[in-house]
């Protein structure tokens, strides 16, 4: 009997290691399928690009459609620059109001944190087509419509309540021996915040940064609603503006631009890949 436990051990190792491999296989052909599609599209001619019967790969690759990204009619790189100037803007301001309302929220006792709390919580589960209205006669009485400032405003208003929330769970996770230790020393509190916290919680600060950057990045409707000149437009915007007309759509060229698009958040994702796992790990165990 024993014997026959000892040969069927291997068996379901072997079946168990064989499901796993299928299934880590089936989530990697469902998340890259997507992306080889639109990398597969953008060299693909305007012909074989509508074609009614799809070709997994072109038949005649071309580099036109990206070529005609940097084309005088299509002011692509005004797009790229918009969005790297809105999205840097906005998770830099973010950072830096979450920081210490975070840690207010962490460290401060006072009779209503825990109403403050949740009631950032529940501003964040409210959906971007809410605070469109609100939003938009604010930045009209302030005079921020079509202007990049004003979109960072939009922007900044949706992605601060999860920035604090992520803050949050990094600064709990900070031994507060290590704040009492610099009280003894005499630091004041924002001294306490800026030299002894900050570099403690800066991988959490990098993932939030990070998060609060696409978040922006990927923003459609705020660009469409508040930003009326063609030139002022983010990417997002610009790809459905550009290449989407009433007749036909410019499939190879809109995923040549989906493409470029896709980069700056690839870079951003791999050049902090660390400090994310790091910070989120730190977070989690806080959480715990």
């Amino acid at each position: 009997m024993s014997d026959r436990r000892q040969q069927d051990g291997p068996r379901r190792f072997t079946l168990g290691k064989a499901v796993q491999y299928l299934a880590i296989a089936f989530g990697l052909f469902w998340s890259l399928a997507p992306v080889y599609w639109m990398l597969a599209t953008s060299f693909k001619t305007e012909l074989e690009a509508t074609r009614i019967d799809p070709t997994l790969v072109p038949l005649e690759p071309t580099l036109a459609n990206y070529i005609g990204l940097g084309g005088q009619s299509l002011p692509f790189f005004a797009f790229f620059f918009n969005s790297i100037l809105s999205c840097l803007a906005t998770a830099a301001i973010a950072v830096v109001i979450a920081t210490p309302a975070a840690y207010a929220l962490s460290r401060a006792r006072f009779r209503l944190r825990g109403t403050v709390s949740y009631a950032i919580l529940v501003f964040r589960m409210l959906p971007l087509v809410v605070m469109l209205a609100p939003l938009y006669l604010l930045l009209l009485n302030l005079h921020l419509l079509d202007s990049i400032g004003g979109l960072v405003v939009g922007f900044t208003t949706f992605g601060l309540p999860f920035a604090v929330w992520m803050m949050k769970s990094f600064i709990d996770a900070v031994p507060i021996e290590v704040e009492e230790a610099a009280r003894v020393d005499g630091y004041p509190r924002w001294q306490i915040l800026l030299r002894v916290v900050t570099p403690l919680i800066m991988p959490g600060i990098l993932t939030t940064a990070t998060f609060v950057f696409m978040e922006a990045w990927n923003n459609l409707i705020y660009p469409l609603t508040f930003m009326t000149t063609m030139e002022k437009q983010t990417l997002p915007a610009a790809l459905v503006l550009t290449f989407t007309g009433q007749f036909k759509t410019d499939w190879g060229g809109m995923m040549a631009a989906a493409t470029v698009t896709t980069l700056p958040l690839m870079i951003a994702f791999f050049a902090v890949q660390r400090s994310m796992v790091r910070g989120l790990t730190s977070g989690a165990v806080a959480g715990a």
